[in-house]
Protein backbone atom coordinates (compact mmCIF):
# COMPACT_ATOMS: atom_id res chain seq x y z
CA UNK A 1 0.00 0.00 0.00
CA UNK A 2 1.39 3.36 -1.08
CA UNK A 3 0.51 6.70 0.38
CA UNK A 4 2.21 9.62 -0.81
CA UNK A 5 5.50 7.63 -1.26
CA UNK A 6 4.78 6.10 2.17
CA UNK A 7 5.07 2.22 2.05
CA UNK A 8 3.24 -0.07 4.56
CA UNK A 9 4.24 -3.09 5.02
CA UNK A 10 4.54 -6.05 7.96
CA UNK A 11 7.37 -5.68 10.35
CA UNK A 12 9.80 -8.19 10.40
CA UNK A 13 12.19 -9.05 13.64
CA UNK A 14 14.72 -7.94 11.37
CA UNK A 15 13.28 -3.98 11.46
CA UNK A 16 13.59 -3.82 15.35
CA UNK A 17 16.31 -1.75 15.83
CA UNK A 18 14.67 1.22 13.34
CA UNK A 19 11.01 0.98 15.61
CA UNK A 20 13.06 1.12 18.87
CA UNK A 21 14.94 4.11 17.39
CA UNK A 22 11.55 5.49 16.90
CA UNK A 23 10.05 4.15 20.26
CA UNK A 24 13.30 5.05 22.68
CA UNK A 25 12.63 9.00 22.39
CA UNK A 26 8.96 8.62 23.27
CA UNK A 27 9.91 6.68 27.03
CA UNK A 28 12.88 9.20 27.46
CA UNK A 29 11.16 12.50 26.88
CA UNK A 30 7.43 12.20 27.01
CA UNK A 31 4.48 10.39 28.84
CA UNK A 32 2.96 9.46 25.10
CA UNK A 33 3.87 6.32 27.02
CA UNK A 34 4.32 5.15 30.63
CA UNK A 35 7.07 2.86 30.06
CA UNK A 36 10.30 4.45 32.28
CA UNK A 37 12.80 2.38 30.67
CA UNK A 38 13.91 1.85 27.22
CA UNK A 39 13.57 -1.93 26.27
CA UNK A 40 16.70 -3.49 25.28
CA UNK A 41 16.53 -5.10 21.72
CA UNK A 42 16.36 -8.45 22.37
CA UNK A 43 13.34 -7.88 24.30
CA UNK A 44 11.61 -5.02 21.60
CA UNK A 45 12.33 -7.52 18.98
CA UNK A 46 10.94 -10.32 21.21
CA UNK A 47 7.41 -8.00 21.48
CA UNK A 48 6.91 -7.69 17.83
CA UNK A 49 7.28 -11.41 17.37
CA UNK A 50 4.56 -11.57 20.51
CA UNK A 51 2.27 -9.42 18.42
CA UNK A 52 3.05 -11.52 15.11
CA UNK A 53 1.74 -14.57 16.67
CA UNK A 54 -1.97 -13.60 16.59
CA UNK A 55 -2.37 -9.99 15.35
CA UNK A 56 -0.79 -7.27 12.59
CA UNK A 57 2.26 -5.41 13.10
CA UNK A 58 3.30 -2.99 10.26
CA UNK A 59 5.62 -0.23 9.89
CA UNK A 60 5.68 3.03 7.51
CA UNK A 61 8.84 3.19 5.02
CA UNK A 62 9.85 5.84 2.43
CA UNK A 63 12.79 5.57 0.44
CA UNK A 64 14.29 2.51 2.46
CA UNK A 65 13.89 4.58 6.30
CA UNK A 66 11.22 3.96 8.74
CA UNK A 67 8.72 6.65 9.47
CA UNK A 68 6.74 4.89 12.18
CA UNK A 69 4.56 1.72 13.35
CA UNK A 70 1.44 0.74 14.41
CA UNK A 71 0.45 -3.00 16.20
CA UNK A 72 -2.17 -4.41 17.63
CA UNK A 73 -3.02 -6.52 20.90
CA UNK A 74 -5.13 -8.37 22.96
CA UNK A 75 -7.81 -6.06 24.40
CA UNK A 76 -8.22 -8.72 27.54
CA UNK A 77 -7.29 -12.05 27.89
CA UNK A 78 -10.41 -13.70 28.87
CA UNK A 79 -11.95 -15.55 25.48
CA UNK A 80 -15.00 -13.30 25.42
CA UNK A 81 -12.58 -10.07 24.39
CA UNK A 82 -11.34 -12.24 21.82
CA UNK A 83 -13.23 -9.76 19.15
CA UNK A 84 -11.44 -6.60 20.83
CA UNK A 85 -7.74 -5.15 20.38
CA UNK A 86 -5.68 -2.49 22.33
CA UNK A 87 -4.18 -0.53 19.51
CA UNK A 88 -0.86 1.45 19.43
CA UNK A 89 1.02 3.99 16.66
CA UNK A 90 3.90 5.52 16.71
CA UNK A 91 5.59 7.89 14.35
CA UNK A 92 9.38 9.29 13.92
CA UNK A 93 8.93 12.23 15.90
CA UNK A 94 10.56 14.38 13.09
CA UNK A 95 8.26 13.15 10.89
CA UNK A 96 5.00 13.86 11.93
CA UNK A 97 1.96 15.88 10.35
CA UNK A 98 2.79 13.49 6.92
CA UNK A 99 0.18 11.51 6.83
CA UNK A 100 1.87 8.61 8.13
CA UNK A 101 -0.07 8.06 11.48
CA UNK A 102 -3.31 7.80 9.73
CA UNK A 103 -1.53 5.44 6.44
CA UNK A 104 -1.00 3.22 9.54
CA UNK A 105 -4.07 3.22 11.20
CA UNK A 106 -6.33 2.40 7.99
CA UNK A 107 -3.39 -0.33 7.13
CA UNK A 108 -4.05 -1.81 10.89
CA UNK A 109 -7.66 -1.51 10.46
CA UNK A 110 -7.93 -3.06 7.11
CA UNK A 111 -6.33 -5.93 8.62
CA UNK A 112 -8.17 -6.07 11.41
CA UNK A 113 -11.69 -5.84 10.21
CA UNK A 114 -9.99 -8.86 8.16
CA UNK A 115 -9.60 -11.00 10.70
CA UNK A 116 -12.88 -10.76 12.04
CA UNK A 117 -11.81 -8.04 15.13
CA UNK A 118 -14.48 -6.13 16.00
CA UNK A 119 -13.23 -3.38 18.77
CA UNK A 120 -10.65 -0.95 17.77
CA UNK A 121 -9.40 0.58 21.38
CA UNK A 122 -7.22 2.48 22.32
CA UNK A 123 -5.37 3.56 25.71
CA UNK A 124 -4.30 7.70 25.60
CA UNK A 125 -2.28 9.27 28.43
CA UNK A 126 -4.10 12.75 28.69
CA UNK A 127 -2.85 15.62 30.94
CA UNK A 128 -4.97 17.66 32.90
CA UNK A 129 -2.95 20.97 31.27
CA UNK A 130 -0.58 20.24 27.98
CA UNK A 131 3.12 20.53 29.40
CA UNK A 132 6.48 19.86 27.55
CA UNK A 133 5.90 15.96 28.13
CA UNK A 134 1.93 15.46 26.92
CA UNK A 135 0.01 17.08 24.76
CA UNK A 136 -4.27 16.04 23.79
CA UNK A 137 -2.89 15.43 20.17
CA UNK A 138 -3.31 11.62 20.04
CA UNK A 139 -6.54 11.79 21.57
CA UNK A 140 -7.39 14.81 18.75
CA UNK A 141 -5.77 11.94 16.37
CA UNK A 142 -8.32 9.32 17.14
CA UNK A 143 -10.98 11.23 17.73
CA UNK A 144 -10.36 12.48 13.77
CA UNK A 145 -10.16 8.67 12.80
CA UNK A 146 -13.56 7.89 14.36
CA UNK A 147 -12.90 6.94 17.83
CA UNK A 148 -15.48 7.99 20.38
CA UNK A 149 -14.15 8.76 24.08
CA UNK A 150 -15.35 6.14 26.47
CA UNK A 151 -13.77 6.80 29.90
CA UNK A 152 -11.33 9.10 31.54
CA UNK A 153 -9.12 7.63 34.36
CA UNK A 154 -7.54 10.45 36.35
CA UNK A 155 -4.53 10.81 38.52
CA UNK A 156 -3.46 6.75 37.34
CA UNK A 157 -0.45 7.31 35.52
CA UNK A 158 2.88 9.17 37.29
CA UNK A 159 5.72 10.20 35.04
CA UNK A 160 8.49 13.02 35.35
CA UNK A 161 6.91 13.82 38.74
CA UNK A 162 3.77 14.81 37.83
CA UNK A 163 0.54 12.83 37.30
CA UNK A 164 -1.43 12.14 34.04
CA UNK A 165 -4.24 11.03 33.18
CA UNK A 166 -5.73 8.28 30.92
CA UNK A 167 -8.68 8.13 28.65
CA UNK A 168 -9.86 5.00 26.37
CA UNK A 169 -11.45 5.03 23.51
CA UNK A 170 -12.75 3.14 21.18
CA UNK A 171 -13.71 2.57 17.02
CA UNK A 172 -16.38 -0.25 15.74
CA UNK A 173 -14.96 -1.51 12.86
CA UNK A 174 -17.78 -4.81 12.44
CA UNK A 175 -20.93 -5.88 12.79
CA UNK A 176 -21.78 -7.74 16.36
CA UNK A 177 -23.56 -11.15 15.42
CA UNK A 178 -25.07 -13.45 17.85
CA UNK A 179 -23.40 -16.29 15.92
CA UNK A 180 -20.34 -14.36 15.67
CA UNK A 181 -17.77 -16.43 14.12
CA UNK A 182 -13.76 -16.70 15.70
CA UNK A 183 -11.64 -14.05 14.85
CA UNK A 184 -8.29 -15.31 12.42
CA UNK A 185 -4.76 -14.94 13.02
CA UNK A 186 -3.00 -12.34 11.22
CA UNK A 187 -0.87 -14.98 9.46
CA UNK A 188 -4.04 -16.44 8.48
CA UNK A 189 -5.20 -13.37 6.94
CA UNK A 190 -1.79 -12.39 5.89
CA UNK A 191 -1.79 -13.04 2.49
CA UNK A 192 -5.42 -11.68 1.87
CA UNK A 193 -4.43 -8.34 3.05
CA UNK A 194 -1.34 -8.91 1.00
CA UNK A 195 -3.29 -9.01 -2.12
CA UNK A 196 -5.66 -6.51 -1.39
CA UNK A 197 -3.66 -3.89 0.68
CA UNK A 198 0.18 -4.69 0.09
CA UNK A 199 0.59 -5.18 3.64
Amino acid sequence: MEHNEIIIRTAEETDAAALLSIYAPYVERTAITFEYEVPSLQEFAGRICHVREKYPYLLAEADGQVLGYAYAGPFKERAAYDWAVETSIYVDGSKKRMGIGKALHQALEQALREQGILNMNACIACPETEDEYLTRNSIEFHAHLGYRLVGEFRECGYKFGRWYNMVWMEKLIGDHRPDQPAPKTFEEIREIAAAKYGI
